[in-house]
């Protein structure tokens, strides 16, 4: 309402007294940031799965989220792992069946402070296809020393999606995927 109270030269309350006199809805705080942040639509498009291969994908994408996803955001889709062919099947989930806009994909690393931070970003963005802008600072733990029989050279790499609609959807997914095999 401000905005156009801003467009027109009308103060705000002028703006809400039309608004509300014809029944003009408003919309949620969380539903205008959405829109003004994604001014072309949703970042993504869901295809129509049909094939046996887009059924195994979207499968196989629901089934790593449920096992290695973070459930607990509200906003972002985000799966976490040290076996680059894990994340790049949730990446083609995402990119095949999400259909998600590639400028949205982002990756951080968690690595132990033995590790050198440069080589594992350049590792996880020559795996991944994940461009080196796209990865946020990585969280970098104490090492306890020891030995380590299965550790990682390039740490953990977690992807993820900043979409609240999306993650709504994967939830939605989730949840059907649990109590149709329950």
């Amino acid at each position: 309402m401000q905005e156009i109270a801003d467009k027109t030269g009308w103060n705000y309350f002028q703006v809400r007294y039309w608004m509300v006199r014809y029944g003009i809805s408003r919309r949620s705080w969380s539903e205008a940031i959405y829109l003004k942040n994604n001014p072309e639509g949703n970042p993504f498009k869901i295809k129509k799965i049909i094939s046996k291969k887009d059924i195994e994908l979207f499968n196989l994408g629901i089934g790593l989220f449920l096992g290695e996803g973070t459930k607990k955001s509200k906003f972002n889709v985000v799966l976490a792992n040290s076996d680059p062919n894990i994340i790049n099947l949730f990446l083609k989930f995402l990119r095949k069946i999400c259909r998600v806009k590639e400028v949205k994909i982002k990756a951080w690393l968690n690595v132990f402070d033995d590790i050198n931070v440069k080589k594992a970003t350049e590792f996880w963005s020559k795996k991944t296809g994940v461009p080196l802008s796209k990865f946020s600072k990585p969280a970098i733990r104490k090492s306890k020393g020891g030995s380590y029989k299965n550790k990682s050279v390039y740490g953990t790499i977690s992807v993820f999606v900043s979409n609240i609609k999306l993650k709504e959807l994967m939830d939605k997914w989730c949840k059907e995927a649990i109590t149709c095999c329950l």
